[in-house]
């Protein structure tokens, strides 16, 4: 028994040295792990700034227009009538009783400055015009016993019952009476005009709306200073609020100066809003801006909206196709979606679309149709309506490329 302890005291413990062996290797298998992850970070760092930066478009449905379009031109929404309305006068806001959404009549109260001394002004000037209007009343009751008393001095005179130097006197009297109330009807007049230049400066106390519109913008609050003009420091406001008349909402295009000649005033129009592009508003030529802009070949035409709707509002996307007139009536509903023409490239021959999924290139080969919206093609299969469409793709783009988008 003695030597079978002996025998079990010298064998070894395996679990023991497993144990160990694994502790010893613990911190290699940690090491390996994180250059695996290091590694792997940077090789997507490296293809993610090694991909190729492009400009992505949104192809749109059609509007049922382009069909009997002869151009389109893309543009935004402007209003004839907005104001950025202030105080006619520096002063502090005690009122603002109006909010960004709140429709405003002409002439309504926007706001009010603290007017305490402009009333008191006004009430100087009152008090003023009283007491000249109080002089001339006086000066003409005076005038009236100075007439009696001239035409009895007058009338005994004649007589030779007073001196003559008497009645010279009386008249004399007369006279500088009437002068006394001709001054005193000029500073009744004055007294007048001062207090109309106080009503003036009292009135000016109080912001109105200069036409009836909406409220866009909200640019000052109770307690701050307003001015008709811009102050040092950055601490005065030049305006109380942004007023847009809603009803002069017009569409402004820029179209190239190679095809200008296809617009023409009062030419029928539609125009779809890039909000709602299934909605086709009706519209038609105001005038073509008789001035081009050197920079970019364009020329400016208006276009007036047939239909006001709350949904339309100032700077808003739009595409406008000018019809020709006959065809307006008989236009049809386009199938399939519109991109730039810039956007088609050709590969191996066939005339390609590149969109962006996933942060990479994806190639669809499409069939153009033959005819053009202005810078607009009609693609009548392949792309679905809203899909980021790759905008002039460079010629080493291929399917499946890895892409980052341009910052706008």
């Amino acid at each position: 028994m003695d030597d079978s302890k002996l025998l079990g005291e010298l064998r070894i413990d395996r679990s023991t040295r497993d144990a160990k062996a694994t502790a010893s290797r613990m911190p290699w298998l940690v090491g390996v792990v994180l250059l695996l992850a290091l590694t792997g970070a940077a090789a997507w760092w490296w293809s993610r700034n090694d991909a190729m930066v492009v400009r992505t478009v949104t192809a749109k449905v059609p509007a049922a227009g382009d069909s009997g379009a002869v151009l389109q031109a893309t543009g935004y929404v402007t209003a004839r009538r907005m104001a950025t309305v202030s105080a006619q006068m520096l002063g502090t806001l005690t009122d603002v009783l109006i909010e960004e959404g709140d429709r405003v009549e002409k002439g309504q109260i926007l706001a009010r400055l603290e007017d305490g001394a402009h009333q008191a002004q006004l009430n100087s000037a009152k008090a003023g015009v009283n007491v000249a209007q109080a002089r001339l009343a006086e000066l003409r009751v005076q005038i009236a016993q100075a007439e009696r008393d001239a035409a009895r001095q007058a009338e005994l005179g004649a007589q030779g019952l007073v001196p003559v130097q008497s009645a010279e006197q009386t008249r004399t009297q007369l006279d500088a009476l009437r002068a006394q109330l001709h001054t005193g009807s000029a500073q009744a007049e004055q007294s007048r005009a001062q207090l109309a230049s106080a009503q003036v400066n009292f009135e000016y106390t109080v912001v109105r709306a200069p036409f009836a519109g909406v409220v866009t913008a909200k640019a000052a609050q109770v307690g701050e200073i307003v001015s008709p003009s811009a102050a040092g420091g950055g601490y005065t406001r030049t305006g109380v609020c942004t007023i847009v008349d809603m009803d002069s909402l017009e569409v402004g295009v820029d179209v190239n100066e190679a095809y200008i000649g296809r617009v023409q005033a009062n030419m029928p129009a539609e125009a779809v809003l890039d909000a709602y592009p299934d909605w086709s508003i009706p519209a038609h030529v105001i005038a073509i801006v008789p001035t081009a802009d050197r920079g970019k070949a364009t020329v400016k035409v208006r276009v007036g909206l047939d239909q006001k709707d709350p949904r339309i509002v100032p700077d808003m996307g739009v595409r406008v196709s000018f019809l020709e007139a006959e065809r307006k009536e008989a236009a049809i509903v386009l199938e399939g979606v519109l991109v730039p023409a810039s956007s088609i490239a050709q590969r191996d021959g066939r005339s390609v679309v590149f969109t962006v999924e996933d942060e990479h290139a994806r190639s669809h080969a499409v069939n153009p149709a033959a005819q053009t919206f202005g810078d607009q093609r009609l693609i009548p299969d392949g792309i679905r309506a809203g899909a980021r469409v790759i905008d002039a793709p460079p010629e080493a783009l291929v399917d499946g490329a890895q892409v980052r988008l341009a910052k706008p």
